[in-house]
């Protein structure tokens, strides 16, 4: 079973990677923290990086991914503070022909409003989006951090 503060590991080609359950949303279902950095060996002190700022928030079936052996979990922590409950999110969707998302909406969890263009602030939020474990590797390899993110 899985619980709220769960670290999993994460298998991509340079290393293992970490992240945190944080919740479950009624619609987009369990939403991940992906913990700052890829170790060739597992951390002494799994406390210490659970505590570090949080690369990304992003939804990615846990309970799945654990079932097909995609990811192996390693322990449970207390979810530091900062990365409790539902942070803002950004969506949209990317034009056709400039692959540039030009109307943007924020998302709290519950209601979204349209902003139309994101400040430099607002593109550091973490994008709504779920991705499947072959994405989540990618994106971990690549260092891509919402801010990266060129739509």
């Amino acid at each position: 079973m899985i619980k709220i503060g769960d670290i999993f590991s994460i298998r991509t080609s340079r290393g293992l990677a970490y992240f945190q359950y944080v919740m479950k949303h009624k619609i987009m279902g369990s939403m991940i923290r992906v913990l700052p950095g890829v170790f060739e060996e597992p951390p002494e002190d799994m406390a210490s990086l659970v505590n570090e700022v949080t690369n990304f928030f992003i939804f990615f079936p846990v309970a799945g991914a654990l079932k097909l052996g995609g990811i192996s979990k390693v322990g449970n922590f207390e979810i530091p503070e900062y990365s409790r409950g539902m942070p803002l999110f950004r969506a949209g969707n990317a034009n056709s022909v400039t692959k540039r998302v030009e109307n943007w909406w924020l998302w709290d969890g519950e209601k979204e409003w349209m902003v139309g263009e994101i400040t430099d602030d607002q593109r550091k939020l973490p994008i709504r989006q779920i991705w499947n474990d072959t994405l989540l590797i990618k994106r971990i390899e690549d260092g891509w951090l919402p801010e990266r993110d060129n739509t």
